[in-house]
């Protein structure tokens, strides 16, 4: 117990640190390539900090517990929206691309939904699995290919900027890049260990583990990475990293997990409480954010609202443990 506890504290504290790092190399990497953040975010970003619930999914399965690693993919999904937005925008405002609230959030919820078809039988077999990943991968070709060829367009309309001579720069923030990931990463791991082997302790079931305490762990380094960037300024790393770290996690995450240890049942509540809120909350970052003119905005309000939400959302997860 008490290394659990040390594992918490010391993997806390790398956790803040690193993400500064990964922060500054990922807009130091979008600067120099002239590609947008927003799509920075959601590839490097929202694919690199969702590293652990991939890494904790495809051992969950591969171990033969399968819906902890639904519960996590799921779980982390709902805390990257309601609980990293909410808190994100409770401290600096989030802007909105009105691309993002007319593209991106519209994909993510065809995505849920379909998620939600496959699962509402109570099983998630192997072909399921093979087809969330063959979505994953067009989702996001296209989603890179628009935003290359807008980033292109917008270069052309502007002058040339001064690439030469930034390669001790770019050097630089690949650096600070990697190392900030690898330690993200490795810093979540040692947090969700010690947070789980407390809870084990206590006698807390996997799949309420799962929904808690993995999925916020895992989400730690959206949370660190999204509120450093927000304090920077870096709005579309912020946004483009939960975007992109949804979708990895509903196809690539839950697909992956599926291909490996198909899911023959799986609880009622993930399908009629889980899915259903994970959808609506990305309903929700639409009607909150949406602006009849120019882009949208995520206000301290909204921040609260989705707050407010993830709260409730535990203490029901809480209350139906001890029923």
């Amino acid at each position: 117990m008490i290394l659990a506890i040390v594992a918490v504290i010391v993997g806390l504290a790398v956790l803040v640190w690193s993400a500064d790092k990964f922060v500054d190399g990922a807009v130091g990497i979008a600067e120099y390539c002239g590609m947008s953040t927003l799509l920075i975010g959601m590839v490097i970003v929202g694919f690199g900090t969702s590293a652990p619930e991939l890494t904790v999914s495809a051992i969950s399965a591969s171990q033969g517990n399968p819906e902890l690693a639904l519960g996590n993919a799921y779980g982390s999904n709902i805390a990257n929206i309601a609980l990293i937005l909410g808190a994100t925008a409770l401290i600096s405002p989030i802007l909105m691309q009105r691309s993002v609230i007319r593209g991106d959030l519209p994909i993510l919820i065809a995505v849920s939904i379909l998620s939600i078809v496959l699962v509402w039988d109570g099983s998630v077999v192997r072909w399921n699995g093979v087809l969330l990943l063959v979505v994953f991968a067009l989702v996001m070709g296209y989603s890179i290919w628009r935003e290359l060829k807008k980033a292109k367009a917008e270069a052309s309309n502007s002058a040339e900027d001064e690439s030469a001579g930034n390669q001790a720069s770019l050097g630089k923030s690949i650096l600070w890049l990697v190392l900030g990931l690898a330690l993200l990463v490795a810093s979540s791991r040692a947090l969700v260990w010690g947070a789980v082997e407390i809870a084990r302790t206590l006698g807390v079931s996997d799949l309420l583990i799962g929904l808690t305490i993995v999925a916020i762990g895992t989400s730690l380094p959206e949370l660190a990475s999204s509120i450093a960037a927000a304090r920077k300024g870096e709005n579309d790393l912020a946004l483009g990293n939960i975007i992109g770290s949804n979708l990895f996690n509903t196809l690539a995450v839950v697909g992956l997990a599926a291909t490996i240890s198909p899911m023959d049942e799986i609880e009622k509540a993930v399908t009629y409480r889980d899915m259903p809120l994970m959808t609506a909350l990305t309903v929700a970052l639409i009607v909150l954010g949406f602006r009849r003119k120019g882009d949208g905005r995520l206000n301290r309000i909204a921040g609260a609202i989705l707050l407010a939400i993830y709260a409730g959302y535990l203490a029901l997860l809480i209350a139906q443990a001890k029923g």
